[in-house]
């Protein structure tokens, strides 16, 4: 496991004119990010001082962004946390930050490319995987089995 950074919300604009932000969420929701004093914004680290759920992911106060126009000027932002700060998973569990580039095999032992995306339409996660000759396909989680460092999928999926 590496220690690369991981995504848990994106600022999406300003809310109010007292400095605070809207924020698309992609994790358990506002109260999770609570538990990070502070995240990585494009080099510059901003300190958490209150969240609530909002309209569309959560409405943010840090303490570094004061005004409107600070606000805005932060739209698009990724924030993000090391992986080493994430809370320890459950046997079974994998954060998706995790499967991004594993390498992926068939239930038959054929050698099938690597995780490109994992992807959630409302049914359950997707994983997209990229062939070598660049060509990708899509493969359900529950035809996936993550284990020994690489993503073994049902034979039946990877055609």
């Amino acid at each position: 496991m590496t220690d690369k950074p991981v995504t848990l919300a994106v600022i999406i604009g300003a809310h109010g004119v007292t400095g605070e932000v809207r924020l698309k969420l992609f994790g358990e929701g506002a109260e999770a990010l609570k538990s990070y004093d502070g995240f990585d914004a494009a080099g510059r680290r901003l300190t958490l001082k209150s969240v609530r759920p909002g309209p569309n992911g959560a409405v943010a106060r840090f303490a570094e962004v004061g005004d409107r126009s600070a606000a805005e000027a932060l739209r698009g932002t990724e924030l993000t946390v090391p992986r080493s700060a994430l809370p320890p998973l459950g046997e079974g569990e994998y954060y998706h930050a995790d499967l991004i580039d594993l390498p992926c095999f068939s239930s038959d032992g054929e050698g099938l490319g690597h995780v490109v995306a994992v992807e959630n339409f409302g049914a359950g996660d997707i994983i997209e995987v990229e062939r070598p000759n660049g060509k990708r396909f899509m493969a359900p989680m529950h035809a996936v089995t993550i284990a020994d460092e690489r993503a073994v999928i049902e034979a039946a999926f990877a055609a």
